[in-house]
């Protein structure tokens, strides 16, 4: 049976992320698995009367933010089968625990607790960084559930699973793909430039390659979703910034090209979860 993982943490941006995860869920024709993290203690019997007292209070705010989580799931896609779980232990590590038997996590960029002005939680960041699924951010933006799954390609293994992700997103959704390659290779920019003189319309043929490349069979895989191919000379976190201005999900792959060996998420995808302005999907390159 098909699986999405949410966490609810009482939030507002919580709650936004379980109607998103509800919403995914109705268009994969999945259940929706709602977990709340709590400290370990709280199931230990308690032997000091306060420490009872605390635990309840503990327990009943888990369940409050539980059932509000599921009525708001409910609210948004009445047809998805629900379940909510308290789960003791820290909130990334119930997350990616849970997240083992699913087929993607979501989670809100920020919660409780968190410095406010945030732009993004240590929570989502560790889930992101460490799932074994594909892991979407939800933010505290307008939804347009409609626009296109905007996905950033540099021709890297990544970038391959993360294509393929956001091409089967547009075809659950009816959507467009916009496959945005970003570069940065030198070009003359005026007289006196010491610069290799490399003609811009020569090297944009160049990335227009790549990129067709890496479409490659996933186009037949998916021949009726419609894909813009987009190359632009840009730095490609400032690319992929503008591109999810109207879209409905912006998906990267959780490492790039050039990337550090040994990189968990690159540079480009933890630059999109603070500044992207749809939700992001961060996907593996093991990513099933």
């Amino acid at each position: 049976m098909k699986q999405i993982v949410v966490g609810a943490d009482g939030s507002d941006i919580g709650l936004d992320a379980v109607a998103w995860a509800a919403r995914e869920a109705e268009l994969r024709d999945a259940s929706l698995r709602i977990v709340h993290a709590v400290v370990p203690w709280l199931f230990d019997v308690p032997a000091d009367p306060q420490a009872g007292a605390g635990r309840e209070w503990l327990y009943d705010n888990g369940r409050a933010a539980l059932d509000e989580a599921s009525a708001r799931a409910a609210a948004t896609a009445p047809g998805v089968k629900v379940s909510t779980e308290l789960i003791p232990g820290g909130p990334a590590k119930v997350l990616l625990e849970a997240a083992q038997d699913a087929d993607m996590v979501v989670v809100g960029s920020t919660g409780v607790g968190q410095v406010v002005g945030a732009l993004l939680g240590s929570v989502a960041l560790q889930v992101v960084s460490y799932a074994p699924r594909p892991a979407v951010v939800v933010r505290r933006l307008a939804p347009r559930d409609r626009g296109d799954v905007v996905v950033g390609v540099d021709g890297s293994a990544s970038c391959r699973a993360a294509l393929r992700f956001a091409l089967q997103e547009a075809e659950l959704r009816g959507a467009r793909v916009r496959a945005v390659l970003a570069f940065t290779h030198p070009v003359p920019l005026g007289p006196g430039d010491t610069r290799l003189p490399v003609y811009p319309e020569r090297l944009v043929a160049e990335e227009m390659r790549t990129l067709a490349e890496s479409l490659g069979g996933h186009r037949q895989e998916f021949p009726d979703v419609e894909v813009i191919q987009q190359v632009v000379h840009a730095q490609p976190t400032r690319a992929l910034a503008e591109a999810s201005d109207n879209a409905g999900l912006l998906v990267v792959g959780s490492r790039g090209r050039g990337g550090f060996t040994g990189l968990i998420l690159g540079s480009v995808g933890h630059a999109m979860l603070h500044h992207a302005r749809c939700p992001v999907a961060v996907v593996r390159p093991d990513a099933p």
